[in-house]
Formats: C-alpha cells, structure tokens, sequence
C-alpha cells in the first residue's frame, strides 16, 4: 500500500463536522427529537464531535449511542459455529427518535445497512438518517448520506483512511493506493 494523498486535515475536518452540525440543525428544524448514534470505530468519535458543535449552537447536547455492527454484517463468516449474539444496548432510545447514523467513509452501503438492521431491531425510530465525514461512491446498495463532510471520487484500488485523535493520535484524511 502506498501513501497517494491528503484529502483532510485537521481544520479540514472540523470545519466539516461544524457544517454537518449546523445542517442536522437546520434539517431538524432543531435538536429535540434527535439521537446521534456512532458506528464503532471511528463514527463514535465523530458523534461526539458533532454533538459538542450542536450543543455550542444550540446551548443543548444531543443524546449519543455507540453501535457495534459486527454480527448484522452479511460478510459475516458462515465459518463459525455460533456467533455469541448479546442483547444491544446502544445507550440511548430510539423509539420514535430521529437516529443520525454517524461514521467515518461511506463505499458500498453495506456497513449503513447493517446499522440499520442493528436500530431497527432496538425499536422503530421515527426516522434515520445519514452524515458520513467522507463519501468515497461505489455504491452497492440504494443508500444515500443525508450529511456529507467530502466527496471523494476514488478508484476501488483506492483505500481512504481516517484517522482522528482518538483513535489514532492525529487527525487526517488520506488516500492509499492498494496493489494486489
């Protein structure tokens, strides 16, 4: 793999985060309904990002969940025997909310639906929408971010790798070429 490009920095990907924010807002016609809901990895951290821009704007902080997806995957191993499967406690309700689904890259939607199938198992929200920091096309699926940080068109040779703070003790956005 090698490096090709900086898409993001850190400004970069803050004045992102801050325009996602003031659109969830806006779209929401304000934060009383709404629960933000990470995808573990590295859509955890940046629901608590944009749930501490929100609550700047706003005077509030919006309700923040963490969703593991791993066994809503249909790439899933059919190799294991059986998956330990534990009741899900995202740490927030969803019935009747309006749940933002938050993660880092969106590529084939499949990630996205697994998410949804993990919300929807919790309760019927009101509504889900979408904010990815990067949307990278190659869509398998009919799934659309309603809040987008960058588009980036990418060839599927392309690896585009976020790494934040939290995670990975810097914040950028990069692209990678992979040769198989």
């Amino acid at each position: 793999m090698n490096f090709k490009a900086e898409i993001m920095d850190e400004k970069a990907i803050d004045r992102a985060l801050i325009r996602i924010s003031h659109e969830i807002i806006e779209k929401n016609k304000g934060i009383e309904n709404i629960v933000l809901v990470g995808i573990m990895r590295r859509g955890v951290p940046l629901a608590r990002r944009i749930a501490r821009y929100i609550e700047r704007i706003e005077g509030k902080k919006p309700p923040i969940g963490s969703l593991d997806i791993t066994l809503y995957r249909d790439d899933l191993s059919t190799n294991l025997e059986q998956p330990l499967v534990k009741k899900h406690d995202i740490g927030v309700e969803v019935i009747g909310k309006i749940v933002i689904l938050v993660d880092d890259v969106i590529y084939t939607g499949r990630t996205v639906r697994a998410a949804m199938d993990a919300i929807i198992d919790l309760g019927r929200p009101k509504a889900i929408q979408l904010a990815e920091l990067i949307d990278r096309g190659h869509r398998e699926l009919p799934i659309r971010p309603d809040y987008v940080g960058k588009n980036v068109p990418t060839s599927k040779s392309e690896i585009v790798s976020v790494m934040l703070e939290e995670t990975d003790k810097i914040n950028r956005v990069v692209i990678n070429e992979f040769y198989l």
